[in-house]
């Protein structure tokens, strides 16, 4: 075991980091650090980036997060393994299309107006890819942070190794000036710091199939991301580039379903003659939590480790993507003697997680799910006069594309 010794610094180096996880949020934070100039350490628990095409991750980037990916550089690398979805629907699944809605309406807004469908490990192998040729950079995977202990000056994190790939010398103490916690809802590092996770568990579980069936011969006219209500079995079809994805509520005592009962569903969508061919499927409980703080010490939180929330929007990657760019721009700040961003880290990015991204994501689960008659006609009522007033549509895009987020 061996402790990393920082007397060998260089003295005109900005600063070390560390970051703990290297999934979309993670891999943002280094990258952004590492541009600057930082001396940058990633500790990544699993071995190797996941290369199952059918695992259904999250997939929808918005557009201030492509603003974001573009500043790094990496959004050209991006698209092209994405597809551009500049449109979508509310639907409901007797009546069809309630409200179709053209991102083209937020083209003076951003240089992104529409979202991007690709699964998150293709921004992770991206990244991956440029940090590990980077001087300044170091991606340990097979690696666990077991421990962390903040103190005045930066914080301790004791590490050991867990496979094959990572030389056991590389278990040890490591000391950083800052660490970004991107370490997932099970975040070793927020559990470790005693921090609340408070929030709700939703009482149904989320079913989520991947299929090659091509839903926009299906069913014509649908758009590539549909939220389709129902009162009994709302659901989600979502187009990426390799899969159709079909996200479905079941019983919370589901904790996996069989075959045929995966087809049932599907079948009940469209029926086809055959049996739906099927890549992948999983089910999931599903949460609405925030951290109690997203700062402690020299250590922030940052996405699924801060906040996690229902998938119904596609915010939950975002909004962690966009926790990253704070957390860095907040430390770089620091390491140049301003602290006044790293001060208001945790304000401002717990109101975007609670105020926004808990409110409008619960909010979208509400209106699927709505039982009551007259309320599901005025919800819907609602939402054909905004897709028919271009002001109104304007207005609701920016929330819902979480460009309304930046300005909290």
């Amino acid at each position: 075991m061996v402790t990393f010794d920082d007397t060998q610094a260089d003295p005109a180096a900005t600063g070390r980091v560390a970051v703990v996880g290297l999934g979309p949020v993670g891999a943002v934070a280094a990258l952004s650090l590492a541009r600057a100039g930082v001396e940058v350490t990633v500790f990544e628990e699993a071995e190797a980036l996941s290369t199952d095409l059918s695992e259904s991750r999250a997939s929808t980037f918005h557009p201030p997060t492509l603003e974001i990916l573009d500043e790094l550089g990496v959004a050209d690398e991006l698209h092209q393994v994405g597809l551009v979805s500049s449109t979508y629907q509310y639907r409901d699944r007797e009546q069809g299309c309630v409200a179709h809605l053209d991102l083209a309406a937020i083209a003076g807004d951003t240089r992104f107006p529409y979202r991007l469908q690709s699964e998150q490990r293709n921004l992770v192998a991206i990244i991956e890819r440029r940090l590990t040729i980077m001087d300044n950079v170091r991606v340990l995977r097979g690696t666990r942070v077991r421990s962390v202990a903040p103190g005045k000056d930066g914080a301790t994190l004791h590490v050991d190794a867990v496979g094959d790939r990572t030389a056991p010398a590389m278990a040890g103490a490591y000391h950083a000036d800052w660490v970004v916690a991107a370490d997932g809802a099970s975040s070793s590092i927020r559990n470790e710091l005693g921090l609340a996770f408070e929030g709700m568990t939703y009482p149904e579980r989320f079913l989520v199939v991947s299929t090659t069936e091509d839903f926009a011969e299906l069913l014509p006219g649908i758009a590539s991301v549909n939220y389709i209500s129902d009162p009994r079995e709302w659901l989600v079809l979502l187009q990426t580039p390799v899969h159709w994805r079909v996200l479905l509520p079941v019983d919370a005592d589901a904790a996996g379903i069989d075959g045929a009962e995966v087809q049932r569903r599907l079948q009940s969508i469209v029926a086809l003659p055959r049996d739906y061919q099927v890549a992948h499927t999983r089910t999931y409980r599903v949460h609405q939590r925030i951290a109690e703080t997203f700062r402690s010490g020299r250590v922030l939180l940052a996405g699924d480790a801060a906040h996690i929330n229902n998938p119904l929007g596609g915010m939950g990657m975002n909004s962690g993507i966009h926790d990253a760019a704070a957390a860095a721009s907040a430390i770089l700040a620091a390491l140049t003697g301003d602290h006044r961003e790293v001060d208001t880290y945790d304000q401002r990015r717990r109101t975007v997680a609670h105020d926004y991204v808990r409110v409008v994501t619960h909010g979208n689960r509400e209106m699927l799910r709505e039982s009551d008659e007259q309320e599901r006609r005025r919800s819907q009522e609602r939402m054909r006069a905004i897709a028919a007033d271009p002001t109104r549509t304007r207005e609701y895009l920016l929330r819902s594309s979480m460009l309304a987020g930046r300005t909290l």
